[in-house]
């Protein structure tokens, strides 16, 4: 017949009627990272329901930061006389530094916003540090946490603290403001797994002689 057949709909324009369980899941995922952030964030202003504890948050931050970890191994590796010791704090300078240029990468990638409620009053910030996935300081907490029980002879009431204390650094980002829960999570699972890469790629005075011979 002389009808023509209706064109075809750009497929812009075309609903989805069948989206797949992954996109449905993953945007389920998203929505409830980002609502529970926001819950979570009660000191990320000083009007917040707990601002009042934001200074004390604020310290808790300081304490995982990398400049006061990098500048205290590599001042532990200056004066330490004792080449056991020497070993360990090189292969945490080694961590940490491993740590930053690992986060900073994904980050780059990543490139995922800090929340909006977040105030940007961080201590030292880079570029990068303007992104929020993974948090660096759960990364480092977590890799400073296994490191210190594996290489450390502590107390067990010591050995609780410092567990305690990586687990509090993760919680403190997500009360700041500063990270989405996934953010924490995926930070603390990041620096876990970052032990056994520092591990398996030990510095010691057989593999690295020549870093040795400098101290």
């Amino acid at each position: 017949s002389g009808s023509s057949a209706a064109a075809p709909l750009p497929e812009e324009d075309c609903m989805k009627l069948n989206p797949s369980f992954l996109g449905i899941a993953l945007s389920s995922l998203l929505a409830i990272d980002l609502w529970a952030s926001k819950r979570l964030g009660v000191c990320a202003g000083e009007g917040s329901a707990w601002g009042n504890a934001r200074p004390l948050m604020k310290v808790i931050e300081v304490s995982g930061h990398g400049i006061p970890w990098l500048l205290g191994t590599f001042y532990g590796l200056c004066q330490s006389d004792s080449s056991a010791a020497r070993e360990v704090l090189l292969n945490l300078l080694f961590a940490l530094l491993l740590d930053l240029v690992l986060v900073a990468v994904v980050k780059g990638v990543v490139k995922r916003r800090r929340p909006t409620h977040n105030k940007m009053d961080m201590f030292v910030t880079i570029s990068v540090d303007r992104y929020s996935f993974p948090s660096g300081h759960a990364t480092r907490a977590a890799l400073v946490c296994r490191f210190i029980l594996h290489h450390l002879v502590l107390a067990v009431p010591l050995r609780v603290l410092v567990v305690l204390w990586a687990v509090i650094v993760g919680i403190s980002r997500i009360m700041l403001g500063r990270h989405n829960v996934t953010d924490v999570l995926f930070g603390l699972l990041l620096g876990y797994a970052l032990y056994s890469v520092v591990e398996y790629c030990w510095l010691s005075p057989l593999s690295a002689p020549a870093l040795f011979a400098l101290w």
